[in-house]
């Protein structure tokens, strides 16, 4: 009994940590890439584990099942490789809300989860990679703008991707932050505040911010982390609740937005770790893990400002860490994007890549949108067509 226990502890403890470690620098990039202070900033990684905890927490006690949260890190991404919106960081929260609740509605209203469905896969795909690229970059460009920064964290990513892939990016994360310490050290001490900060913000609409971030962080989000994470449970042989969980991660959203927070969504690659028979033999007994990860993203609120504050020292090196962790998303889905066998499909994925690649911006709305929409129309053309 003891020792299933202490495996229920150790799987809630590495569930969090891995989902904290492997894409906070993504969502601090993508916060700050739509006008958000650093404070700012801070108080959005904040919210996020406030309410993803809160949802697992209320989620676990009402379904016994281990159904873990996490932040939308495509949406994270996504906001990074974007621009601030008509209307500054006060549009973007009100676009974050937006998302939220069409995630609340996508729960009560069929129809809506079945137009999401209609979009075609590899387009939705698409223009995530497309989205992607330039953040993957960044290591790159970073090994030739500062190799005593970057190649440390590069060299550790890479050996630990050959001998332990799942710590990849956590081990990243680590190496980065030692090496944030050491530029805080030389600098003098990093300028900020440490102790944890929600920063409220009054959330303004714009036309601009709502087609250009809002339905982009709706649909990468549904595609990329709503129905995976359902498919992991599914794996594993949980039926995922559909309509509390989109209530509870689309309330859980619009009650971050003001405080800076994007998206919370169902979990897909850490749902593993906490869903899996590592957590406990006993399939009913899993959820208790989840428990504990809420516990413990309770505990990583508390550091949030602080690391905010620490990234401030080298923002390169924040970049560095996102584009590594995003690397293995990036592959997927470009292996999702062209991996359709109709002909029709697959150009359609590439006019949606390269439309989303450009960072083109008109009307004030930025390039994913237009690449969704690029796609959709190359996809109808040629079915019609055929």
């Amino acid at each position: 009994m003891t020792d299933d226990r202490g495996r229920v502890v150790l799987a809630g403890v590495t569930t969090a940590l891995v989902g904290f470690a492997s894409s906070s620098a993504v969502v601090l990039a993508g916060l700050q890439a739509v006008g958000a202070t650093p404070v700012q900033a801070a108080s959005g990684l904040v919210a996020l584990c406030l309410t993803q905890a809160l949802g697992m927490l209320w989620l676990a006690r009402r379904t016994r099942l281990p159904i873990v949260l996490a932040w939308s890190t495509p949406g994270a991404a996504l906001l990074a490789a974007g621009a601030v919106p008509e209307g500054g960081w006060p549009a973007a929260v009100g676009a974050f809300a937006v998302a939220g609740a069409l995630i609340v509605l996508t729960g009560l209203w069929p129809r809506l989860a079945r137009l999401v469905a209609a979009i075609p896969a590899p387009i939705a795909q698409a223009m995530l990679a497309g989205v992607l690229v330039p953040l993957c970059l960044a290591p790159v460009r970073g090994v030739v703008d500062d190799p005593l920064s970057v190649l440390p964290i590069v060299v550790v990513w890479l050996v630990l991707l050959r001998v332990a892939p799942r710590g990849a990016s956590p081990a990243a994360f680590a190496v980065g932050l030692a090496v944030l310490g050491v530029h805080a050290v030389l600098g003098g001490g990093a300028e900020g505040p440490v102790l944890p900060v929600l920063d409220l913000t009054a959330p303004t609409l714009s036309a601009s911010a709502v087609v250009g971030i809002a339905l982009p962080l709706y649909v990468v989000t549904m595609a990329s982390q709503n129905v995976p994470g359902v498919a992991v449970l599914s794996s594993f042989g949980y039926r995922a609740p559909w309509r509390e969980s989109m209530a509870v991660t689309g309330i859980g959203t619009i009650a971050g937005a003001p405080f800076g927070g994007h998206a919370i969504n169902l979990a897909a690659i850490t749902a593993a770790l906490a869903a899996s028979p590592d957590a406990h033999p006993d399939a009913g007994q899993r959820w208790r893990a989840v428990r504990v990860a809420a516990v413990v993203y309770l505990g990583l609120a508390a550091i949030a400002t602080a690391l905010t504050t620490l990234t401030g020292a080298a923002p390169a090196v924040l970049a560095a860490v996102a584009g590594l962790a995003l690397v293995p998303t990036l592959g997927a889905s470009l292996t999702g994007a062209v991996a359709s066998a109709e002909r029709g499909d697959r150009e359609a994925a590439v006019v949606t890549f390269l439309v989303a690649a450009s960072g083109v911006s008109a009307f004030g709305i930025g390039a994913a949108f237009w690449a969704l929409a690029a796609g959709i129309v190359v996809h109808a053309a040629l079915a019609i067509r055929r």
